[in-house]
């Protein structure tokens, strides 16, 4: 007998405690994704994600993409949180799509990063690829992906920055591996070089860095639509933690 081909994870339900709409209308909806929830059902993950909350929540995206990832027009990592917006439509799917592919989108972000990035206001333009020997960990390579990060101090503290940071490309872990490389991780990111002590103070298990907007063309009429997030609760303390020293 042949063996059973792989089948790709499927869809299901879930009530995901944190997540919540921000914004929704007949094409789009764009949710504030919690920590430790993933984007879309994928081999060998076990824990929530955006498209099984917005099934349980009865929220009935597009067929449009691979069973698995209907929908999904872009991703944030399992430890970022933030906006992230999702397609309902199948002109919705095709339209942001194209959006983000020609990088039309303004995806902006905020990163608690250690020490302070000189110059405090710049452009990082370094490819990046897999990290050597690690198939889940990304670096700058030489051989790697074009990926350019643009960036502005908000506020500087005695031991961090809190950045404002705008993607220019969209590479996995973008942000963590810029940073990373200029000795600069993101507070709480183990995974790319921060120092346990300090995430500890801070009291983060993981990176400090939120999706903070998304501002898009509307797929129907062309206007142009801005989403916000605020802190969750334990970036918030974090900062809180800097502003008392």
């Amino acid at each position: 007998t042949l063996p059973e081909p792989d089948r790709p994870p499927t869809v299901v339900p879930q009530t995901v405690d944190g997540l919540t709409v921000l914004y929704r209308d007949a094409d789009i909806v764009v949710v504030d994704k919690p920590v430790g929830v993933a984007a879309h059902p994928s081999p060998g993950w076990t824990g929530p994600t955006v498209l099984g909350a917005l099934a349980g929540l009865g929220i009935a995206v597009t067929t449009s993409g691979a069973a698995e990832r209907q929908g999904i027009v872009h991703r944030l990592d399992v430890g970022t949180t933030g906006a992230m917006v999702v397609a309902l439509s199948e002109r919705a799917y095709t339209s942001l799509k194209r959006a983000f592919k020609q990088r039309t989108v303004e995806k902006r972000y905020h990163a608690l990063v250690q020490g302070h990035p000189d110059p405090s206001s710049g452009t990082i333009d370094a490819p990046i690829g897999r990290a050597r020997g690690n198939d889940w960990k990304f670096a700058v390579t030489e051989g790697g992906r074009h990926s350019v990060t643009h960036y502005d101090t908000i506020e500087a503290f005695v031991a961090a920055s809190l950045l404002d940071v705008h993607l220019e490309t969209g590479r996995t872990h973008q942000i963590r591996v810029h940073f990373s490389a200029l000795h600069h991780p993101c507070c709480g990111d183990l995974t790319y070089g921060a120092d346990p002590t300090l995430a500890k103070k801070l009291g983060i298990d993981r990176q400090w860095l939120h999706a903070r907007s998304l501002g898009f063309a509307h797929p129907a009429d062309g206007r142009w639509v801005e989403i916000t997030s605020e802190y969750p609760a334990e970036l918030q303390h974090a900062l809180d933690v800097l502003h008392r020293q």
